[in-house]
């Protein structure tokens, strides 16, 4: 018994140094198998056969209880999973796989808390989507602690988690080629105040849709890859624009590489990696050339080139007649058919859509007038046809390090 006793009291002396070593500012020893890290970024290094696992070297505690990762490429199968492990967690499985550990996987949306078996939690994740992770409240002795996760700022979820006296450990897992994360280890998660809450709003039901393009707040930071013009970034809001919401601005906060930004106005179905008023349906002022896309990948001069600061807005000047059907609760316009000898401008460029689909010259249609301003001036009008359903805001851009604000509602009546 003795033996037995001297064992138990090294045990707990070995655990005690441990706790110390984290806490008195000695370097933090990460752990990581088959990914590569680079700075923040996080990269799947093996044969989509293995599975590859980060763990960080400091476990989360009241002074650092969130953690994010954003999604840069899911690869062949976006199996990334985000979540938080003991501090000798087996790198090959998954987080969440084994006892103690809990994890989001973002290519299925499910849970998985200490088990191979997981239960669906939130939605699936894609490129440009954020995961937080986070700890709302600590308690050791009780030997628990309560987990929360996040999707592009917004709270998923919480579950109660078993912890030791070491603490759980952010970490990040991996399983197909291709895959690649940034991690941010120090990002912060307000509760307190809903103010506060305001600030991690995502506004991402103010979107349709979004391809290529991440949204934080009103923010939108172009996310794709940018090697060629099928890289198009594209953001459509969910409401078309009416009489009474009938402009919107938008701020370039960062040019990026080479300002390839578009606003303008598209029709619902818009083609994804189709930059705003290159195909039929649409029409945009482009910031890199100042020129006005009309339908056609082809511009016209139109106005000044953009640049970071610069504030961009489009609206429609719709005539006194205009009907809506139930506006405020949208149903589309009450399409009229365009008078005798008028065609419609939108569609003049562009013989057929990206389908082959011939345009009909006499298709009903309703002709309003798009305008574009530039710093709060006016920039030039043109008329075109609005398509079954409405025009939509639509933004887009194409290259690395691309940032817009946008405000879908500057203007009220």
């Amino acid at each position: 018994m003795d033996d037995i006793n001297v064992l138990h009291h090294r045990c707990l002396l070995n655990l005690r140094r441990r706790i110390r070593d984290i806490g008195d500012g000695r370097p933090a020893q990460e752990r990581c198998m088959r990914l590569q890290r680079e700075g923040d970024t996080l990269r799947y290094q093996g044969n989509s056969e293995e599975v590859g696992c980060y763990v960080a070297g400091r476990p989360l505690s009241k002074g650092n209880c969130y953690f994010e990762v954003t999604i840069v490429d899911t690869g062949v199968k976006g199996t990334i999973a985000v979540g938080l492990v003991p501090n000798f967690y087996r790198l090959d499985h998954q987080p969440g796989w084994l006892p103690h550990s809990v994890a989001y996987h973002a290519d299925n949306g499910k849970l998985f808390n200490g088990n191979p078996i997981g239960e669906q939690f939130g939605p699936k994740c894609a490129r440009g989507d954020r995961i937080g992770c986070g700890i709302h409240s600590e308690n050791v002795e009780a030997g628990f602690t309560i987990v929360f996760f996040t999707k592009n700022g917004q709270e998923m979820g919480s579950v109660e988690v078993p912890v030791s006296a070491e603490g759980l450990f952010p970490a990040v897992g991996m399983h197909s080629m291709g895959e690649e994360v940034k991690i941010d280890l120090k990002a912060e998660w307000f509760l307190e105040e809903d103010e506060s809450m305001m600030m991690v709003d995502s506004h991402e039901d103010d979107w349709g849709r979004l391809f290529d393009v991440s949204v934080s707040g009103t923010l939108l930071e172009y996310v794709g890859k940018g090697k060629s013009i099928m890289d198009v970034g594209l953001a459509q809001a969910r409401q078309p624009l009416t009489t009474r919401c009938h402009y919107y601005e938008v701020e370039i906060v960062d040019a990026g590489e080479k300002c390839y930004i578009a606003l303008g106005l598209a029709r619902k179905d818009y083609p994804r990696n189709r930059h705003p008023g290159w195909s039929r349906g649409s029409v945009a002022y482009h910031a890199d050339d100042g020129k006005i896309f009309h339908g056609s990948g082809v511009g016209d001069a139109f106005g000044p080139r953009c640049f970071k600061g610069d504030i961009m807005g489009c609206g429609i000047m719709f005539p006194r007649d205009y009907i809506l059907d139930g506006e405020g609760d949208w149903g589309g316009p009450e399409v009229r058919p365009c008078p005798a000898g008028v065609q419609n401008v939108l569609y003049l460029n562009e013989v057929g859509d990206e389908d082959g689909e011939e345009v009909e010259q006499g298709q009903d249609c309703q002709n309003v007038m798009v305008f574009f301003t530039r710093n709060g001036k006016l920039m030039g009008r043109r008329e075109v046809g609005v398509p079954p359903g409405g025009l939509y805001p639509t933004v887009g851009m194409l290259s690395s390090g691309e940032k817009v604000k946008v405000d879908l509602h500057p203007l009220s009546g």
